[in-house]
């Protein structure tokens, strides 16, 4: 069984507090691999970046001191069409940081043997994610679509690619 991974594609990112030139340009891709993957009986699972009111007194937060993706907020909840997307049966995750261990459990759980991660941002949460769903299913196949990625700063997304490259993660 096939998994697809959402990962943060939140206004937020897109194109509020932390948006990029470019990030808008992902939404008909992934809402294309969504739809493949229900045709497929895949699982969807979407990552939400998860903050409160106080995230500039977090670890997080004194690191990168924008506020963004604080629940409850618009530039909390999904970008565009990929929010209608969102089905009763999707798994949706509230994460407070960059990976989530709760996503682990979940493929865990299931013993997918594809997973495809798509989202925002290639080098910080699609890398932290990928690589955390390549630990709990070290067996099964890994995919990260570059096209279906995005970041702020070009270099860092090829960088990012490379490092998934290099521990086995399956770039297309």
């Amino acid at each position: 069984m096939k998994a697809l991974v959402v990962v943060d594609y939140q206004f937020d990112f897109v194109n509020g507090a932390l948006g990029f030139e470019g990030a808008e340009r992902l939404e008909p891709v992934i809402e294309r691999k969504i739809e493949e993957c229900r045709a497929e009986n895949g699982k969807v699972i979407f990552t939400l970046d998860t903050h409160s009111e106080n995230y500039l007194e977090t670890a997080e937060g004194r690191k990168l001191p924008i506020v963004h993706c604080v629940d409850g907020t618009k530039g909390h909840g999904l970008f565009g069409r990929i929010a209608e997307c969102v089905k009763a049966d999707d798994i949706v995750i509230k994460k407070p940081a960059f990976g989530s261990l709760e996503l682990a459990e979940i493929l865990v759980k299931y013993g997918f043997d594809e997973v495809e991660l798509c989202g925002l941002v290639t080098d910080i949460c699609v890398v932290s994610n990928a690589i955390i769903a390549k630990a709990a299913l070290p067996e099964a196949k890994i995919i990260v679509d570059g096209s279906a990625c995005g970041s702020g700063n070009s270099e860092a997304h090829e960088k990012a690619l490379d490092v998934m490259r290099g521990v086995q993660i399956d770039v297309v």
